[in-house]
């Protein structure tokens, strides 16, 4: 995927655990070895932060899409290569949807699960036909992953949407999966989630 687009979602917070921030530190260079652009929700704090600064020290390019509500100093990212600023949380989905080529999750909390599941969502209408990986860094995804195992087994998610959630615990791991990722046929698929 060398030379692509990728959003980022991660939390605003870097967590209790080093490992999160290393692995944000992982994905960043791996991004700007491999000429990747991050897009990302534009903000200077937490794991977002971490990822950014670590791009922009190697000369990697950081686009921020930050809704207007969030713009203020304590949290907009004022050294990237590229601001965005929309009117809503929901327009800056859009204008992220727009110009990425894949999603990529690192922990983070409600906004986190908020942005992945919608992608998900997209991904299984075929509204969206991108990869979508999670890293699961320390296993922060095992009770997210079996809640959706769950799902399947109780009759509320086929396998096939299933699927759509491509999970890795290394970076590198993570990335082979995105660069071979093949969309599901449009129409299986909606007839398979239509019942």
């Amino acid at each position: 995927m060398k030379g692509k687009s990728i959003v980022v979602f991660c939390g605003s917070s870097k967590g209790y655990n080093s490992v999160y921030g290393e692995a944000a530190v992982a994905l960043g260079k791996y991004f700007v070895t491999h000429n990747i652009q991050l897009v990302f929700g534009g903000g200077k704090v937490g794991l977002m932060g971490v990822l950014a600064d670590t791009m922009l020290a190697e000369k990697g390019k950081v686009v921020g899409v930050i809704p207007d509500l969030l713009k203020v100093e304590e949290v907009v990212h004022d050294g990237l290569s590229e601001i965005i600023v929309t009117k809503t949380m929901s327009e800056r989905k859009v204008v992220m949807s727009k110009i990425v080529d894949a999603y990529i999750t690192l922990p983070g909390g409600f906004g986190t699960l908020d942005e992945i599941f919608e992608v998900l969502t997209l991904q299984q209408l075929q509204i969206e036909q991108k990869p979508v990986g999670l890293l699961n860094v320390n296993g922060f995804f095992n009770p997210l992953l079996r809640q959706l195992d769950l799902m399947v087994t109780e009759g509320f998610l086929k396998p096939e949407s299933r699927a759509l959630v491509l999970t890795e615990e290394t970076v590198a791991g993570l990335m082979k999966k995105i660069n071979s990722y093949k969309s599901p046929n449009k129409v299986n698929i909606i007839n398979k989630v239509v019942r």
